[in-house]
């Protein structure tokens, strides 16, 4: 029966390896502070995205919410849904989305 070889791990001339460099005191710091980061409402992903429109001019914030179906294409049924299902209509103004503060799930 041929005899099991036990895998070892060697460093090369005293370099650290990817995993050793991976969990330096900065990196774990790192990991901490993302570990009690808050997760991002996509509504307000959403609200980041409208608002880079109107600071870009491409739309202004008295322009009717449809205004951006054009502009989101495959996403925009995603998007419509959510706005809606949150009370806006698509004849509100950009101005109204961009004006919410606190987007609470029922």
């Amino acid at each position: 029966m041929p005899k099991k070889k036990a895998l070892r791990v060697v460093k090369n001339s005293g370099t650290e390896s990817s995993f050793d460099q991976a969990f330096t005191k900065p990196n774990l710091n790192l990991i901490e502070v993302m570990s009690k980061q808050q997760v991002i409402h996509p509504m307000v992903k959403l609200q980041r995205n409208v608002s880079s429109l109107v600071d870009s001019n491409i739309i202004k914030p008295t322009d009717s919410i449809w205004k951006i179906a054009l502009l989101f294409g495959n996403e925009w049924q995603h998007w419509k849904q959510e706005l809606l299902d949150f009370g806006f209509s698509m004849q509100d103004p950009v101005s109204e989305l961009l004006a919410v503060e606190a987007w609470d799930e029922e």
